[in-house]
């Protein structure tokens, strides 16, 4: 069944309203629940042969994720869907006003390798409860868990309501030809304007969720053993293979050395003497992003790790210090275990840089100093973050999680996701018993007065 015949199956699904009940929606959230439950053990398989993660990593940064989303939207399905009562004007008298949630329609989720189970089935939970049909696009390179993400949905649910298409670049471009209601993509902001092309020609809404170069502020105030194990871990979870990931981290001066010591502690409590042979590390996607980021790895620079293996595809965690602005891995995301530390004296500095880049999508600041994160959270322009942690800002069902800029549009998680798979018609119902005749022509002196009373 090719694109167009796929899209025309859902349309008509959809039409035929067979997924505006809430009846409907909450048994379609709860067989989503049981089929990830059943199929638990052969997505953390398909996770760890695409990328190495073991079983608990699967679990708390994917599978635990989406049971926990699946858990709050459950419970809130039945609120999110009713209709809100809003105050009427006056000059609507007599009348009742109301905000009508109600869904987009077909929809199309593009997702990325680097979590292929929560960024595709995260936005999927969305949907379904604002009660959409969804085609989902997952990543050619997670080979193992996408395949296994069309085994499991095709076994509870038709393909004009869900369906996972799989494919490489011929197949998305096939689906991006298509008219769809909302596309939802999560990747790189170089595919993310391709996707963002495509769908201006149907004039589709849509939702970028991209990346960028996240940093990390580490002032004289911090709490530097907690700041360097709370960066390490948010660098190395999945090898770093994460949009949210710190960077690179903009580290006080007087504080440096310091840091960079609790940095090995950690990295070495986390892993070991030799991380590439713990079974608590991941391994890079693939070959063509194990060598573009051994390329970024300059011996001159490197105060800690820098072990490779290639038949593995693992690169140990590796620190960078005397980084400037300049060097060739300040041009672009890193997305591996890589951090680079540039020095800094002055907050203004630090302040300039970020603003005059592309917008991150997280930012992260450690200090226990309440002027420094007043400025900070001011002046600097991300998507979202933590003080005094990395990562975790993504895991709450109660913020809302995107990006703003170059870092992407629109926002997901919670009550997040079902807004943005959902359009809130303004809808007034007018009663016909009184009908006030000033806003109807001929206009005279009298009605104008009257209608400049009522609007002012």
């Amino acid at each position: 069944m090719n694109a167009k015949e796929i899209v025309r199956k859902q349309r008509d699904y959809f039409n035929n309203q067979n997924t505006i009940s809430y009846e409907f929606r909450y048994n379609a959230l709860s067989k989503l629940r049981d089929v990830i439950l059943k199929y638990e053990d052969q997505l953390n398989e398909g996770l760890y042969k695409d990328l190495g993660k073991n079983k608990t990593e699967s679990f708390f940064a994917e599978i635990g994720q989406v049971l926990k989303e699946l858990n709050y939207i459950q419970k809130r399905l039945k609120k999110l869907m009713k209709n809100k009562k809003v105050k009427s004007h006056i000059v609507d008298f007599p009348s009742k006003s109301f905000i009508s949630p109600y869904p987009y329609g077909v929809t199309l989720i593009i997702s990325p390798w680097n979590y292929p189970v929560m960024l595709s089935l995260g936005p999927l939970i969305g949907a379904i409860a604002a009660g959409n049909t969804v085609i989902i696009k997952p990543s050619e390179y997670s080979t193992n868990t996408s395949k296994l993400l069309e085994e499991i949905l095709s076994s509870v649910f038709h393909d004009e309501y869900i369906k996972v298409v799989n494919g490489a670049v011929k197949e998305t471009q096939d689906l991006l030809d298509q008219k769809f209601d909302y596309i939802f993509f999560t990747g790189s902001s170089n595919i993310g304007k391709i996707v963002m092309e495509k769908a201006s020609k149907h004039l589709t809404p849509i939702s970028l969720e991209l990346g960028g170069k996240s940093p990390v502020i580490v002032d004289q105030y911090a709490n530097i053993e907690v700041a360097a194990k709370r960066v390490a871990f948010g660098k190395l979870l999945n090898s770093g293979q994460t949009c949210i990931a710190p960077d690179y981290v903009y580290i006080h001066e007087s504080v440096k050395n310091e840091f960079i010591q609790y940095l090995k502690e950690s990295i070495e409590e986390f892993f070991g003497d030799n991380p590439i042979k713990s079974k608590d590390y991941g391994k890079i996607i693939n070959n063509k992003h194990y060598n573009r980021l051994v390329d970024l790895l300059d011996n001159e620079f490197i105060v800690y790790g820098g072990v490779t293996n290639k038949q593995e595809r693992k690169i140990a965690p590796t620190i960078l210090d005397n980084i400037s602005k300049e060097s060739k891995i300040m041009q672009e995301e890193i997305f591996g275990p890589i951090l680079p530390l540039i020095t800094y004296n002055d907050l203004n500095e630090v302040i300039s840089y970020i603003n005059d880049n592309p917008t991150p999508l997280a930012l992260y600041l450690f200090s226990e100093n309440k002027k420094v994160i007043k400025r900070v959270l001011n002046e600097c322009k991300f998507g979202g973050g933590c003080i005094n942690d990395t990562i975790m800002h993504v895991s709450s069902d109660y913020l809302p999680f995107g990006g703003v800029g170059e870092s992407g549009m629109g926002s997901y998680h919670g009550k997040a996701s079902f807004d943005t798979f959902t359009h809130y018609r303004s809808i007034i119902h007018k009663s016909t018993k009184i009908d006030i005749k000033a806003r109807y022509a001929p206009y005279t002196k009298t009605k104008e007065i009257l209608i400049r009373k009522l609007l002012k």
